[in-house]
């Protein structure tokens, strides 16, 4: 591999979509047999990417964005039903109550329906010692992340030993949609956030590289400053990384975390990529991000290093916010395709405007982060109603699928959308609304949602924007 994303790839288009998203009959998406179907159903519309979240391990609030560890995989993402296929659970021990095959993503219910499963096709795969080569193979490979994450919070050897197999059996069953969807057409594209949590595995085990006192508390805090939407900033409280340190060791923990996802995805989406550039301090102990620095980070170095450890960069940089000059050198510099949001495209000379939208860019109608083009319409002044209407001839309750048809008219290398986009859907599906806790990453499709007709709608719209794939 190499080069850089527009390079290694074609003109296309990709739909968004956790994996949690996905119907399921245990409470939340996973890598069974309904993440084969949308596979399948992405294929028939001519669609090469399914973007997803991250996949990590899930944090506070079910947040993808607060990890455990930047390396791991959640758990909850197994499939019971590969498992049975295995022979490693009885076909009894997938029945669930009916509550969980619908609505949200029911987080608390589907860890306590599937953890004692998780266990018992765990005792089984021991008591008979299958597939142990490949077991120690794994093991072997991903020593350096992967002991740290089991071992974690003083666990026993039972479950250090059940944590392994969790990771191993993810593996095995990551490996082998990654192969279904590649076989189809599909690419898979993960997403990444540059910082980590305090409380995290990765500090843990390499606090050398991250800005703590004595005690393991942080000298300095990430965050954001104040802007239009928040006078107070936005202060996310993960570590600062010890950027000295990471260089005199050049870069090796920046190259495995970039590696691993190479294992897992295509492509990547690097969160907050300005922080490769520079990054805002905020003191140890602030009430908000008020009293900040932009300090500068040696992402040139960094990005060097990367591409030394892929061959390439496969990358999409999220160059959204208090972006500079230097942040877009930085991105051009190395080839990066930035982002552009059709929501922020339709006030007076917008760079996200459909007409500004160049090769160089990648382009959604919203991200994850946004609300659905639905609930935007239905906020939206008159002005950037009378603004969209006259440059794209739509609007009103078509405005998910106007805002999918603009996304593909542009000269974007890559349109991505959110699926509640394209199934038209409203505010109650919003997938999250930052500064809040709670109520955030819920959002469920249902099977019904996934028909023919849209496959067909979608793969007209692609072929005549000429981004339909080579199948």
């Amino acid at each position: 591999m190499s080069g850089s994303f527009t390079d290694l790839f074609p003109r296309a288009a990709g739909v968004l979509m956790p994996l949690a998203s996905l119907p399921s009959r245990h409470g939340i998406g996973d890598l069974g047999p309904e993440a084969y179907r949308f596979v399948d159903w992405l294929a028939r519309a001519g669609v090469t990417w399914w973007q997803m979240l991250p996949v990590v391990p899930l944090g506070p609030g079910n947040s993808p964005y607060a990890s455990s560890s930047a390396f791991a995989s959640e758990p909850l993402y197994l499939s019971l039903e590969r498992l049975a296929d295995e022979g490693l659970l009885d076909r009894a021990d997938l029945a669930g109550p009916r509550e969980l095959r619908e609505g949200k993503v029911r987080y608390a219910q589907a860890r306590r329906f599937k953890t004692p499963r998780l266990a018992r096709a765990f005792g089984t795969w021991r008591a008979r010692r299958r597939q142990r080569a490949a077991f120690e193979r794994f093991c072997a490979r991903e020593a350096d992340w992967l002991e740290p994450f089991c071992v974690a919070g003083g666990a026993s050897a039972e479950e250090a030993d059940l944590a392994r197999f969790l990771q191993f059996q993810l593996s095995r069953q990551w490996d082998a949609l990654r192969t279904y969807a590649r076989d189809r057409g599909v690419l898979l594209m993960g997403d990444a956030p540059i910082f980590v949590a305090l409380d995290s595995v990765d500090v843990g085990a390499r606090p050398e590289l991250f800005r703590l006192d004595a005690d393991g508390d942080p000298l300095v805090l990430t965050g954001c400053p104040p802007d239009s939407m928040n006078e107070d900033g936005q202060l996310w409280g993960h570590p600062h990384y010890d950027w000295a340190a990471h260089r005199a060791e050049g870069f090796g923990w920046w190259r495995a975390r970039m590696r691993r996802q190479m294992e897992l995805f295509e492509a990547l989406r690097i969160d907050h990529f300005i922080g490769f550039r520079n990054a805002w301090e905020v003191p140890a102990g602030a009430a908000n991000a008020r009293d900040g620095a932009w300090v500068e980070t040696p992402g040139e170095e960094l990005l060097e290093a990367v591409e030394d450890e892929l061959g390439g960069l496969p990358l999409i940089a999220e160059d959204l916010g208090s972006v500079t000059p230097e942040v877009h050198e930085l991105r051009d510099r190395f080839g990066l395709p930035g982002m552009r949001i059709l929501q922020w495209g339709f006030g007076p000379g917008s760079f996200h405007a459909p007409h500004a939208i160049g090769p160089d860019s990648v382009v959604y109608p919203a991200t994850h982060d946004n609300d659905t083009c639905v609930g935007w319409w239905r906020s939206a002044d008159p002005a950037t109603r009378r603004r969209f209407r006259a440059a794209t001839g739509g609007g009103g309750p078509t405005v998910g699928m106007d805002m999918v048809r603009t996304a593909c008219a542009t000269g974007a290398h890559t349109a991505l959308f959110q699926l509640q986009d394209v199934l038209g859907l409203g505010r109650a599906s919003r997938m999250n609304t930052p500064g809040t806790p709670s109520g955030n990453w819920a959002w469920r499709v249902s099977r019904r949602d996934l028909s023919a007709a849209r496959a067909r709608q979608l793969h007209e719209l692609l072929d005549a924007t000429d981004r339909l794939a080579d199948r």
